[in-house]
């Protein structure tokens, strides 16, 4: 029939359940509801498990497949998920440049001349990118640059009136 997983789950139907009660991580309660599902006498299909914890079956089946090449130990082990490693430009780097970027003074045209003065005043070699980031969305700076006109314009206060 399809739908229908062939695995032999070896631990006993009171045991996954005790096991469900004690764990706190919410994967391994979704990987142990599932083999506790699939241990019943009346065991619903894949899809169906798949739909009721709001997995996608593939990653179930992905499950089911390291439950049977490894055991409900390999199953019960997550990951960490690589994230947030280390700044390319250190906090005390950029304290300096929000003090830098207050200064009224002292202003910078691009994100260029930002990335230059990290490099000569502070010796931190950054991509642009990330200084953009930096700058724009954590320090909440706009670089404004005042647009060039043609000497030969009319002043503004006279139009419109």
């Amino acid at each position: 029939m399809a739908g229908v997983s062939a695995i032999v789950i070896k631990e006993s139907l009171e045991e996954l359940g005790t096991r469900l009660r004690t764990v706190e991580q919410p994967i391994v309660k979704e990987r142990l509801q599932v083999l506790y599902w699939l241990k019943r006498a009346q065991a619903p299909s894949i899809s169906q498990i798949a739909v009721a914890i709001g997995r996608h079956r593939g990653t179930v089946q992905k499950w089911l497949a390291l439950y049977r090449a490894q055991g409900l130990e390999a199953l019960l082990v997550v990951k960490p998920t690589p994230g947030g490693g280390n700044r390319m430009i250190p906090m005390w780097a950029e304290v300096a440049l929000a003090k830098r970027l207050q200064e009224p003074d002292n202003g910078f045209d691009s994100y260029g001349e930002v990335q230059q003065w990290l490099l000569e005043s502070l010796g931190i070699e950054a991509q642009y990118h990330a200084v953009y980031q930096m700058t724009r969305y954590r320090l909440k700076a706009k670089l404004k640059v005042a647009r060039p006109q043609q000497p030969q314009a009319e002043p503004s206060t006279t139009r419109g009136i």
